[in-house]
């Protein structure tokens, strides 16, 4: 059994997440590889996907639609898990999915779209960046929880190796 993880990241963090859920995987016994979207030219030889973004106003970034469009019979056609991440606070600003993580899941019939808070670093930020965080008033910080990233990606692996 093959896992692959890709995940669209604007500045590292949603990366750091499916790092962690292929990690997880892993240890909990199953192979799993981390890919970034671009690197990514056919499913053949993986079993399973886990498909991850960043969320920036609600989208997901364009490397994690763009694999999405590009393999779609493909992911149909294997147990795919798909994650958002984004809200950030504490607790995080918004419960709610975003829409592009909830249409992907739909459109590929995934398991699972989990939601997961994020990182905001004002360093990785460029000044519209920068300009835009201040005027929605978001706040800079690391708010992801690693144990319910670690445990996500410890369930995954156990549901395939069932």
């Amino acid at each position: 059994m093959k896992v692959l993880v890709t995940v669209g990241s604007k500045h590292g963090s949603s990366d750091e997440i499916g790092a962690a859920v292929r990690a997880a995987i892993a240890d909990a016994g199953v192979e799993a590889v981390q890919l970034p979207p671009g690197q990514v030219t056919t499913l053949e030889g993986y079993d399973a996907v886990v498909v991850g973004s960043g969320v920036y106003a609600g989208r997901w970034v364009d490397a994690a639609k763009k694999f999405v469009e590009g393999h779609l019979d493909e992911l149909r056609a294997r147990p795919v898990w798909v994650f958002s991440s984004g809200p950030l606070g504490e607790p995080p600003k918004s419960d709610e999915e975003p829409p592009d993580g909830t249409s992907v899941a739909e459109r590929i019939g995934a398991r699972e779209h989990r939601v997961f808070a994020g990182s905001l670093n004002r360093a990785k930020l460029g000044f519209g960046e920068r300009a835009i965080i201040g005027m929605v008033k978001a706040p800079y910080g690391d708010f992801r929880s690693w144990p319910t990233i670690e445990a996500w990606g410890t369930g995954i692996a156990r549901t395939l190796l069932s």
